[in-house]
């Protein structure tokens, strides 16, 4: 265990209304969760940290919103990257307007709330509340860690709390800051749809969430998916630690809080 290669490593290259891209895995392969960003972009980032493409065992993809699939195409048919979503999502992604490359042999088809299992990691798909054709979040075990992605959620399940809960590094959304997005530009629709129970999740529901079920397993969060005109990367954060605060929680101590840049690489986080 003490071979570099077996440690855990975990990166964002895009997080945010523009592009998701996460890379998780190991010196010898990893990962992908959702490709929302171009092509060369996705190769140009994981080249700058010496993974190649020929690494990437999978790409899941959590829905069908452009954001989320943009490289999906590419990664599967040109690259033979298996592309891992439920039957709806992987009907909507090649419905979807951004998918110049459809997908047809390297769709890989899962199910909700059914573990699957590729090398050393465990993958099991579950249900989030969100206006995409059908959405999840995945609960992804790797070595002896476990990561909770939450990309894009209107509020928070019991389903979803049973996965957050279960996780030491967790990727949730913190999406907009409500006073922003009321006093924003956005026409009213808009604003309805992003804080509506199948829209996202603003900092003050992530933050008081967070605050309730915070558990002592839990290594890292990560705020993701932040509004680029409703929300600040350092009020998502001083949002989330305010509110452990007062739970005695002391971010950099007792947890690791880190609020995701919308597109700029996060840098490689090495887990121990």
């Amino acid at each position: 265990m003490k071979s570099n290669e077996m440690k855990v490593r975990f990166m964002s290259l895009a997080s945010g209304s523009s592009g998701n891209c996460y890379f998780l895995g190991t010196d010898t392969y990893g990962i992908l969760v959702d490709a929302g960003i171009g092509i060369r972009t996705i190769k140009k980032i994981l080249k700058e940290f010496g993974i190649g493409l020929n690494i990437i065992r999978a790409v899941f993809v959590t829905h069908d919103h452009a954001d989320h699939i943009k490289a999906v195409g590419h990664l599967g048919e040109k690259f033979g990257i298996p592309v891992y979503a439920t039957q709806e999502v992987h009907a909507g992604i090649n419905k979807s307007y951004c998918m110049t490359e459809k997908l047809s042999t390297s769709v890989r088809y899962l199910r909700k709330e059914e573990t699957m299992q590729l090398d050393d990691i465990e993958v099991t798909a579950f249900e989030v509340p969100h206006d995409g054709t059908d959405n999840v979040g995945y609960c992804i075990r790797i070595k002896d860690k476990i990561f909770s992605f939450l990309t894009d959620l209107g509020h928070i399940t019991p389903v979803a709390a049973h996965y957050i809960c279960k996780a030491n590094y967790l990727i949730l959304e913190a999406n907009y800051d409500e006073e922003m997005l009321k006093m924003g530009p956005y026409p009213r629709y808009l604003k309805e749809r992003i804080a509506g129970p199948n829209g996202h999740m603003s900092n003050r529901d992530t933050a008081a969430f967070l605050a309730e079920h915070i558990h002592s397993g839990l290594k890292y969060i990560w705020l993701c998916h932040l509004s680029k005109d409703n929300n600040h990367p350092e009020l998502a954060y001083k949002t989330v630690e305010f509110s452990l605060r007062s739970k005695g929680i002391v971010v950099g101590k007792d947890v690791q809080l880190i609020a995701l840049k919308r597109n700029t690489p996060s840098g490689m986080y090495v887990l121990e």
